[in-house]
């Protein structure tokens, strides 16, 4: 049985490491343009050529997104950016606009294409279509159900793989082609620059009393009318492997290196337990523990199960729940003298209670003794990225995550 493709976000080097670490199949990542995440920090053509090289040594693939909506200025350097992206030997490339698929078909004709949910992919017709000029893979919109994706599976060649969005964020508009950004603050979403508009705060103001300001009622954190809960099908991993997909895609290329290990590592184990045995329907807990320590804006199952209505509670509050701070990511342990070297995320102090995260372990432990990069004894780490050194007596490996309870955290760094 050819298993299903754990596919995960990198927003740069040390995440794309992280996410195959802790058990991607292949990663997507972002240019320095023509992808949909100009915030994030990127990836350089050197950056990219060192990521290509680590990921296909531990036989990972990777895609670079090119899915802006682009002008006719955007196209001038597309030729070269794609033919650059090529030579360094990415697996594929995503696209949205016939426009660039057209450019990449003749700049770069034995290059991968797939096409971005941005495309809007809800049928089987349009899965055809791009099929026949020759894309590899169709990510799908959000808002098909399962009983749709199979039929669009039924209707198409195999030939053709099918994406779909396994967990991460929802967009309040139709696949993410959403003009409200644009609008409000002239930052194009369609172009990589979304200021996240449907996760303000709003009041209503009737046409005939200018000036007042009507609050809706939604909780007591505030009322957010286009503000989705986190997609999140961790507990119907079969019946998404069964629809036909033929990669998972979890949504997050903004998100910490502690969310992408954390969310990986949950669905790696939650798909590896279904081809153990496909008539093993059960659901571990843990999986879900796991994503819940990673921040989240509350559950939902999106347009998979059944079309979400109000009574659903599909939108709330902007804020994440965070349970648990990120506190440190280990950078090598020495294991005669027991001892983790640290680079710190937030700040924390001798006599603290930890977690230990690694891509098979984890494990508790109160931190007795510290030092600072040259072994002077500290009590706090109190310095962003500061390396600190730590008694550890259960050995631990680079790239392992250190947390703690959020209650005791003392800032929130990404």
């Amino acid at each position: 049985m050819k298993k299903v493709e754990l596919l995960a976000p990198a927003g740069d080097l040390e995440r794309l490491k992280i996410a195959i670490m802790y058990g991607a199949d292949a990663v997507y990542v972002g240019g320095q343009i023509f992808g949909l995440r100009a915030a994030a920090k990127n990836f350089s053509l050197e950056d990219l050529k060192e990521g290509v090289r680590y990921a296909h040594e531990r036989g990972v693939k990777v895609y670079v997104t090119a899915n802006i909506i682009p002008h006719n200025e955007d196209l001038e350097s597309l030729p070269e950016y794609l033919k650059a992206v090529y030579e360094i030997g990415v697996d594929a490339i995503i696209v949205s606009d016939p426009g660039t698929f057209s450019v990449a078909k003749e700049a770069v004709p034995n290059m991968e294409i797939h096409i971005s949910t941005q495309a809007n992919n809800t049928n089987y017709r349009t899965v055809k279509f791009w099929g026949d000029l020759g894309a590899k893979r169709v990510i799908l919109a959000r808002e098909l159900s399962l009983k749709e994706i199979k039929e669009i599976r039924n209707n198409v060649s195999d030939k053709v793989e099918l994406e779909a969005f396994v967990h991460g964020a929802m967009c309040m508009s139709y696949s993410g082609r959403c003009l409200l950004s644009n609008y409000m603050v002239g930052r194009d979403a369609n172009r990589g620059e979304c200021a996240q508009p449907c996760r303000w705060k709003y009041n209503l103001v009737e046409e005939k009393r200018p000036g007042e300001y009507i609050q809706v009622i939604e909780d007591e954190k505030g009322t957010y009318f286009m503000n989705s809960k986190d997609l999140c099908m961790i507990e119907h991993i079969p019946e998404m492997i069964e629809s036909g997909i033929t990669s998972l895609k979890i949504e997050g290329r903004m998100k910490t290196t502690y969310y992408v290990a954390m969310v990986v590592k949950a669905y790696r184990a939650a798909i590896d337990n279904y081809y153990e045995n496909p008539q093993n329907r059960r659901f571990n807990p843990k999986w879900m523990d796991g994503l819940k320590k990673a921040g989240y804006r509350g559950f939902t199952t999106g347009f998979y199960l059944d079309k979400p209505s109000h009574t659903d509670h599909h939108y709330e509050g902007r804020s994440y729940i965070r349970d648990y701070s990120f506190i440190g990511l280990v950078k090598d342990y020495d294991a005669s003298a027991k001892i983790a070297t640290v680079e710190q995320r937030n700040r924390f102090f001798s006599g603290d209670d930890i977690e230990i995260i690694g891509p098979e372990e984890e494990m508790t432990m109160t931190i007795t003794e510290m030092w600072d990069e040259d072994m002077n004894p500290v009590e706090v780490a109190p310095h962003p990225q500061q390396i600190i050194k730590i008694k550890m007596e259960v050995p631990v490996a680079e790239n392992y995550i250190l947390i703690k309870r959020a209650d005791d955290a003392v800032s929130d760094m990404p």
